[in-house]
């Protein structure tokens, strides 16, 4: 189904935005392993809105309730379901755009595809809503990885013109750990500074302002993944894909590798410790769509919020006529600071998959 990604550990999420309650079905947990419910609380509450003028006022509370899946706080092997309820709805702010679709939004190709029987309060389930429940399965996810070695941390690295300064070759859990419990995520918080204003002044002109995260996964072995559309790049392009407002991934380099000649992109190997390291890490810990023991590093796009206060052009589905709306209501004018544990989630989700086929 479309809601749902993985191959060993299949994670699915269900929910509209404005209706009762968002959640997520985890099938293919190894039984046995502690969750600490607090530690993943903490997790939620990273993605959460916040009073700060930089996200919607819709405040809930994403706390999840386990229908299954845990006893004792540890998996216990059946599928694990949480959900998290919807609280704080105004489903009323968008009664004017019942036939009206926004534009940059999914309400238009909805209603020609569930021919207008499509619930898109709030976006529907197209909704960022939905990152709630993924950071559920990704917080889980990344509390079992972490007792294998593995740790998955992200940053904010662009909003507008503003640029964070990049992962170094070689980031630590610690670093990783430090940028998560800032209150905005960032490398530099004098970058960081420069975004907040980017944002606000987008928030104070009605309108709304991209990002960049940056993702990296450090002590993820070398050898996993596969050839062509097996391979790890295609696996979390695939899952990152499913976030709401992302549209570009690249990893390592990137589009800019097709700048650069061979003997710049090229990794040299070397021996570190007795193991076989890289002294740059161009291609983002992945070579052929199986790691190689470095970090794995990628960057994904968000594009500006669509629901945005100016008026824009549209059309009347009732009357087929144009018409021009702003939309009002509850909106962020950047997603991309609250999508950073969304993302470090679907990573992390799709990594331990990875490893439970590898039988690791």
């Amino acid at each position: 189904m479309s809601s749902e990604f993985g191959n060993i550990l299949r994670v699915s999420v269900f929910g509209q935005s404005h209706g009762d309650a968002v959640g997520v079905l985890m099938d293919g947990l190894p039984a046995g392993e502690t969750i600490d419910l607090a530690e993943l609380q903490a997790f939620l509450e990273r993605r959460r809105a916040k009073p700060d003028g930089l996200s919607t006022t819709r405040a809930e509370s994403d706390t999840p309730r386990f229908l299954s899946g845990l006893q004792n706080g540890r998996t216990c092997g059946f599928p694990l379901c949480a959900v998290l309820e919807n609280k704080n709805q105004r489903s009323g702010d968008y009664a004017s755009l019942e036939n009206k679709p926004r534009p940059g939004h999914a309400d238009y190709t909805a209603f020609v595809k569930w021919r207008g029987f499509a619930d898109m309060r709030g976006g529907g389930h197209f909704s960022g809503r939905l990152t709630a429940p993924l950071c559920v399965a990704g917080g889980i996810a990344k509390q079992i990885l972490a007792r294998r070695g593995v740790y998955v941390g992200a940053h904010l690295r662009r909003v507008g013109g503003v640029s964070d300064a990049p992962f170094p070759v070689l980031p630590t859990p610690d670093l990783l750990a430090r940028v998560a419990a800032k209150p905005f995520p960032v490398l530099d918080d004098a970058a960081g500074e420069r975004m907040i204003e980017t944002i606000a002044q987008a928030r104070k002109d009605c309108d709304s302002v991209g990002g960049v995260v940056e993702c990296a996964a450090t002590g993820f072995p070398a050898g996993i993944g596969g050839a062509l559309f097996g391979g790890l790049e295609s696996r979390i392009s695939f899952a990152v894909f499913g976030i709401p407002a992302v549209k570009g991934v690249e990893f390592g380099e990137g589009f800019h590798a097709a700048e650069l000649r061979g003997s710049r992109n090229n990794d040299p190997f070397t021996v570190r410790n007795g193991t076989v390291v890289t002294e740059t890490n161009h291609c983002g810990g992945i070579l052929g769509g199986i790691s190689d023991g470095m970090p794995l590093v990628f960057r994904a796009a968000f594009k500006p919020t669509p629901s945005i206060g100016k008026p824009q052009n549209t059309v009347n589905l009732s009357t087929m006529t144009p018409d021009v709306l702003a939309v009002s209501g509850r909106h962020d004018p950047c997603v991309a600071h609250r999508a950073v544990p969304v993302v470090e989630a679907v990573t992390a989700c799709v990594l331990l998959d990875a490893l439970l086929e590898q039988g690791e």
